[in-house]
C-alpha cells in the first residue's frame, strides 16, 4: 500500500482508505492500539473490566429529521461501549465551537445532550470547551469518550465468530445516512425518512444477560454501513459470511432514494442498529429477545457464517445468485456522523 501524500475526506469515511490510514500512519507508532478497529477497547482496572471508547461528531447539518448532533453524540458513544459488552455509565463531552455560532442553537443542542443522557442512564462527568475562529469548525464539533463496566465472564470479540454463527440486525438499514443527506440537500422525497439515531444498549444487554457466551460479536454499522462493518468482522475472524438480500429490512422510501441516487444501502450509515453474531443454536431465541426490546420490532436474521480460511462477505440476491460485498474504498456520504 502506497502512503498518501495528503489526507482526504475519504480517509475518514470508515472504508478501505480509513483502514489503510490506521495501518500506515497510526498502528506502527501506537503499538498498543491493538483494539483500534473495534468500537471500544476492553481494559482491566484492578479486578474490573471496562469498555472505553472515544468518538468525534462533525455531522452536517447539525439538526436533521430524527435527531441532532447532541443526541447523536450520546447515542453513538453509548452504543460503542455496548458493542463490547459494556454497560454504559460515564461520558466526557468536549465542544469545539466556531466563533459567531448561535447561542440559542448551542442551548438547544446541549438540552438534547442532557435529554439523551437521561434516557440512556449515563452521566456526563467531565468536559471541555474550545472556541475557534470563523470558518475553522463549520459551526460546532463534539468529541466524546465513554466508559462502562463489562461483566467478568463476557468476552465480545469478532475473532470468536465461527462457522455456523448466525447474523441478526435489530431493524431497517441506511435510515440515518439517507435522512442526513436529504436534509442537507433539501431533497423532496415521498414518505418520511428519519434518522435511526438511538441507543441500543438495552438490546445488547438483554442478549448478553440471556445468551451469555453464545453472543460472539456485536457491532453498530455506522460509517461505511453494513459493507464496511461486516468486512471488518470477517477479516478479523477469517470467515465467509453470506447475507440474504430478501431478509434485509429496509424502508421502501429509503430504498427508493438509494436507487435514484445510485447508492448501495449496504454502504450507508445506520446510527441505531446493532449487528449480532450468535451461535446458530440460539438464533431464534436471539431474534425473540431483539423483537421484545425497544427499537427491535423489525429485527431479522439476515445471514450465516458458511466457511472459514479466508475473509469474504457474500450477498445472496432474490434471484438466487450471489455477489461479493466489498468494503467501500472511500467516502460514500460525507459528514453523516
Amino acid at each position: 500500500m502506497k502512503k498518501p501524500k495528503l489526507i482526504t475526506r475519504s480517509h475518514g469515511a470508515g472504508g478501505l482508505l480509513s483502514q489503510q490510514l490506521i495501518a500506515q500512519q497510526f498502528a506502527p507508532l501506537l503499538k498498543r492500539a491493538g483494539q483500534a478497529l473495534n468500537d471500544a477497547a476492553v481494559i482491566t482496572i484492578g479486578d474490573t473490566k471496562v469498555a472505553f471508547s472515544t468518538d468525534s461528531f462533525t455531522v452536517s447539518p447539525l439538526f436533521f429529521p430524527g435527531g441532532d448532533i447532541g443526541s447523536l453524540a450520546i447515542h453513538g458513544t453509548v452504543n460503542d461501549v455496548a458493542m463490547m459488552g459494556g454497560l454504559p455509565e460515564f461520558i466526557s463531552l468536549a465542544f469545539v465551537i466556531e466563533e459567531g455560532f448561535s447561542a440559542q442553537a448551542l442551548h438547544r443542542i446541549t438540552q438534547s445532550v442532557a435529554e439523551a443522557a437521561d434516557r440512556c442512564s449515563v452521566a456526563v462527568v467531565t468536559g471541555d470547551t474550545k472556541v475557534v475562529e470563523r470558518g475553522a469548525a463549520d459551526g460546532l464539533f463534539i468529541n466524546t469518550s465513554g466508559l462502562g463496566v463489562v461483566p467478568a465472564q463476557i468476552n465480545i470479540d469478532p475473532r470468536q465468530v465461527a462457522v455456523g454463527d448466525v447474523l441478526l440486525i435489530n431493524g431497517t438499514i441506511a435510515d440515518h445516512g439517507v435522512a442526513v443527506m436529504c436534509a442537507r440537500e433539501e431533497l423532496d422525497v415521498s414518505g418520511e425518512i428519519l434518522s435511526d439515531s438511538a441507543p441500543v444498549a438495552d438490546i445488547t444487554g438483554q442478549l448478553i444477560n440471556k445468551l451469555g457466551e453464545k453472543v460472539h460479536a456485536l457491532r453498530d454499522p455506522t460509517r461505511g454501513g453494513l459493507a464496511s462493518t461486516l468486512n471488518e468482522i470477517t477479516t478479523q475472524a477469517g470467515v465467509i459470511l453470506e447475507i440474504d438480500q430478501t431478509t434485509l429490512p429496509i424502508l421502501p422510501q429509503v430504498a427508493g432514494v438509494c436507487e435514484i441516487l445510485g447508492l448501495d444501502p449496504l454502504q450507508v450509515a445506520c446510527e441505531g442498529k446493532v449487528l449480532a453474531f450468535v451461535d446458530g443454536s440460539v438464533a431464534d431465541e436471539a431474534l425473540t429477545i431483539m423483537k421484545s426490546c425497544g427499537g427491535g420490532k423489525q429485527a431479522a436474521i439476515i445471514g450465516q457464517v458458511i466457511g472459514a480460511d479466508w475473509p469474504q462477505v457474500r450477498l445472496r440476491t432474490p434471484l438466487g445468485t450471489t455477489r461479493i460485498v466489498e468494503m467501500p474504498p472511500g467516502e460514500i456520504l460525507p459528514r453523516i456522523c
